[in-house]
């Protein structure tokens, strides 16, 4: 852990495994968790919410972060993300994605560049370990940047 970060990548990843079985996953089946850390040690968490129009789903990491901003916070460290594929009565189903670890999808990656910069990017495995990470400059490179003239 480094002077900003409050706990490990672990409990991060707990943190998003736990809100994951909030999940509204009714098509998919696909239950996903972020848990989005401050600058202060914060931490805010979301879950995907699916839509019967597939264009209204919104995902964890969206989740979060609007959580995050809608408080008032604008300084971040990193992100832990897990998605866990669920069968047909609910239950984790671990054969298919086991070991797999998770990154955001790219609509993401871009609102978490917009509001986060280059965080680090925790991806669990549906078990819950870490993954990978990654620095968000790496799953977006040459990212688009909006620079407002004053």
């Amino acid at each position: 852990m480094d002077s900003t970060t409050k706990i490990s990548r672990e409990e991060l990843v707990e943190l998003a495994l736990k809100v994951s079985e909030n999940a509204v996953a009714h098509h998919s089946n696909f239950h996903v968790g972020a848990a989005l850390e401050t600058t202060q040690g914060e931490v805010f968490t979301g879950c995907n919410v699916e839509s019967d129009s597939y264009g209204l789903t919104i995902c964890a990491e969206r989740v979060a972060l609007t959580k995050a901003l809608s408080e008032g916070e604008r300084e971040f460290t990193r992100i832990a993300i897990v998605g866990i594929q669920h069968d047909s009565e609910g239950q984790p189903d671990f054969t298919e994605d086991s070991g797999q670890a998770l990154g955001p999808c790219g609509a993401c990656r871009q609102l978490l560049w917009d509001h986060c910069r280059d965080i680090e990017v925790i991806g669990a495995t549906p078990e819950g370990e870490v993954g990978k990470v990654w620095q968000l400059a790496e799953l977006l490179p040459d990212a688009f940047n909006y620079e407002k003239k004053t």
